[in-house]
């Protein structure tokens, strides 16, 4: 969004040599934010005071396997938390705002704190008072289409004798505004048309989770046990009704999901200046779906089950040499599994899918050295080399066996010439890991009946990024940054041809060469006191994307499949003291994204989500919030361009084009503190 850019632009020259740090520094690098800080926003929990921050921007993680880079951007006393599926969004919020004794923002890292390779990380330093806190949450849900959804939660924290017992249940359904109603019409390149219809969909799931964790010294440091039991159920009803040429088409996707897993840590200080930390994850990942679709000329039934299982083991160890330089290595290892059994039944016949029924494992094993060295007061430099080693093996409709092996070293330097300037270089070669679900075959759902091929024969792409940042912070609670990012990669991992005879028959993952991508990131808090809002707060952040490889079926380049060439997000929020409460809006911009497949290129944009919310505190333990929710009622077009064999040796047969609407909603919280 050109306008985030644009006011960090103008903010930066604003603030002139004037600028002034946030907060004071506990230590180098890092900046630290009491409650009193926020006390004027008054939050309910560690997630809005992280919202809060100037100059950040929250980042919940990414699902990999294994736990080195799986955290999100926010550490918890210090901290990554050992889970991956109750997100750390949802981890921040069980985190009552009085509890938190403040929240620190590390820039180019500090001695202690494992970074998980990020520039900039949050960390929310917890009281240690004894006591219970808890929290009893009811919400409702007015749909557009007369729907009407609830949901409740609980949430409770026990301290004594320097023990912790956490527990979190939530029930609830929710909506899926990526399908709704809308056209449909499908033409030939010289116009005619094939289909011109009215659809009408819906779709809703299910949060069936209960949660807990448990710490308590033991043996001279601390254990932290957690578990997650986490079903999530959902459907889409899709119907299709034809005009032309007449007709209906109906499918009916069920999707079931559960999740579980253990986590456990334990840490413990070696002297004054070492440690060492102990971790230990097992989760389980249960998949099944099943698509039944009818229409006047055709028939599919789809059933799908995937079970994944990982184990982690990881050993860290920590060694502050001296005032200046630190040390750090770790061991990782890891077990991954999968089973896949998929059927596709078309008018009554069987279909042979490509790797339907797969076994797949990886045995992965990851170690690490690191130095952190504070040249001066104002630089700092960082070093780590890693070494990742894997076998992968699958059996099944796809026999074989591949060991792997990559060097990751990074480089990163962090300038801090004055309080209100920092500056931050970074060279790092990344090695992506392997989606499971690629391995197997799968049908895309929802009525296109498109033929997803697995591939267990992949190879991880890499990259080598150079990254460089610039950050000014003014007005005591602004913040502008500036991002360029470069990647050179190797073994993009695209849609790639399937040979038959030296002929292409279908497409599945696979890599596809070498390409390229750019990245330019623009970030603002803008704090908006001196524009007469009092106790306003603008936060923005854009990213502009451009990349490049050579499409296997045509052999031009193109852009990388899936890849938004831009995304963005803006959030105002205002302080209504006299009226006990705070009102604001969320905006998360559309975005478009395309896939290029051996007969199709389909293209999917998503309009704006806009949030406008009221939140009112009648008393410190009661908060009742409003919000209506896509304000905008913003809508879902894909358009699919479809081909009678490859893209390379065919003409065009037709273009599917659908527009779904999604109305607005609202939704009623009622959050007491116990």
């Amino acid at each position: 969004m050109r306008w985030v850019s644009l006011m960090a632009a103008a903010a930066w020259v604003a603030a002139g040599s004037s600028a002034l740090a946030a907060e004071p520094a506990t230590a180098p690098g890092v900046l630290s934010y009491p409650p009193a800080f926020f006390a004027e926003v008054g939050p309910s929990n560690a997630l809005d005071m992280v919202m809060r921050v100037p100059g950040f921007t929250f980042d919940k993680g990414t699902v990999v396997r294994g736990l080195e880079g799986s955290g999100g951007n926010v550490l918890i006393d210090g901290q990554v938390p050992v889970s991956k599926n109750d997100t750390l969004d949802e981890m921040l919020k069980r985190i009552p705002a009085d509890s938190v004794a403040r929240v620190e923002v590390i820039r180019g890292g500090a001695p202690g704190i494992d970074m998980q390779g990020k520039s900039v990380v949050a960390n929310v330093v917890r009281k240690s008072g004894a006591g219970f806190r808890g929290v009893l949450q009811a919400t409702t849900q007015l749909i557009y289409d007369n729907r009407v959804l609830t949901g409740g939660r609980f949430e409770g924290q026990w301290r004594w004798n320097g023990k912790l017992l956490e527990l979190n249940g939530v029930y609830g359904r929710g909506p899926n505004d990526q399908f709704g109603d809308g056209p449909r019409i499908r033409v030939t390149p010289a116009g005619v048309v094939l289909i011109r219809s009215q659809i009408d969909s819906d779709s809703a799931g299910e949060r069936k989770w209960l949660i807990g964790a448990f710490e308590n010294p033991v043996a001279g440091g601390r254990l932290r046990l957690n578990g997650a039991y986490m079903p999530n159920p959902a459907s889409v009803e899709y119907t299709d009704r034809l005009s032309v040429p007449g007709g209906k088409e109906y499918e009916y996707d069920k999707l079931d999901k559960m999740t579980a897993e253990l986590g456990g840590r334990y840490t413990r200080s070696l002297g004054a200046k070492s440690s060492i930390e102990a971790v230990i994850f097992q989760q389980w990942n249960n998949d099944n779906t099943t698509a039944d679709f009818t229409s006047p000329a055709v028939t599919r039934q789809f059933e799908g089950d995937k079970k994944i299982t990982e184990t982690v083991g990881r050993v860290n160890l920590r060694h502050r040499w001296s005032q200046t330089l630190s040390l750090e290595t770790y061991v990782e290892g890891a077990f991954n599994g999968l089973d896949s059994h998929t059927t596709l039944v078309a008018n009554g016949v069987q279909v042979r899918l490509p790797a339907a029924n797969v076994r797949v494992e990886e045995k992965r094993l990851e170690a690490s050295v690191q130095a952190s060295w504070r040249v001066s007061p104002t630089l700092t430099a960082e070093l780590q080399v890693r070494e990742e080693t894997s076998t992968i093996s699958s059996s099944g409709d796809v026999s074989l066996e591949k060991s792997l092996s990559f060097a990751k070293p990074r480089f990163s330097l962090t300038w801090s010439p004055d309080p209100a300037n920092q500056f931050r270089l970074r060279l790092e070669r990344e090695v992506s890991q392997l989606n499971f679900d690629d391995f197997s075959s799968s049908s895309q759902l929802v009525n296109t009946g498109a033929l997803l091929a697995g591939n267990p024969d992949l190879s991880p792409q890499q990259a080598w990024v150079i990254e460089a940042a610039a950050e000014r912070r003014f007005w005591k609670s602004g913040a502008a940054i500036l991002t360029v990012r470069h990647y050179q990669l190797t073994d993009v991992i695209d849609r790639a041809p399937i040979l038959v005879g030296g002929l292409p028959v279908a497409d599945a993952p696979g890599n596809i060469g070498d390409g390229t991508k750019d990245e330019l990131t623009a970030s603002l808090a803008l704090p908006l006191a001196r524009f007469g809002l009092g106790t306003g707060l603008l936060k923005g952040q854009s990213t502009w994307r451009r990349s490049e490889v050579t499409d296997p079926a045509t052999g031009r380049k193109r852009e990388i499949s899936i890849l938004h060439p831009v995304d963005w997000e803006a959030h105002f929020t205002q302080d209504l003291a006299r009226l006990k409460g705070s009102w604001g809006i969320d905006a998360v911009g559309g975005f478009r994204e395309r896939a290029f497949r051996l007969s199709e290129i389909e293209t999917k944009k998503l309009g704006t989500w806009v949030v406008v919310f009221v939140e009112a505190k009648p008393r410190p333990d009661l908060i009742l919030r409003a919000e209506l929710q896509n304000a905008l009622q913003r809508d879902t077009k894909r358009v699919r361009e479809v081909y009678p064999g490859s893209r390379s040796l065919s003409a065009l047969s037709y273009t599917d084009f659908r527009d779904l609407h999604y109305g607005q909603m609202l939704l009623l919280r009622v959050r007491k503190i116990l």
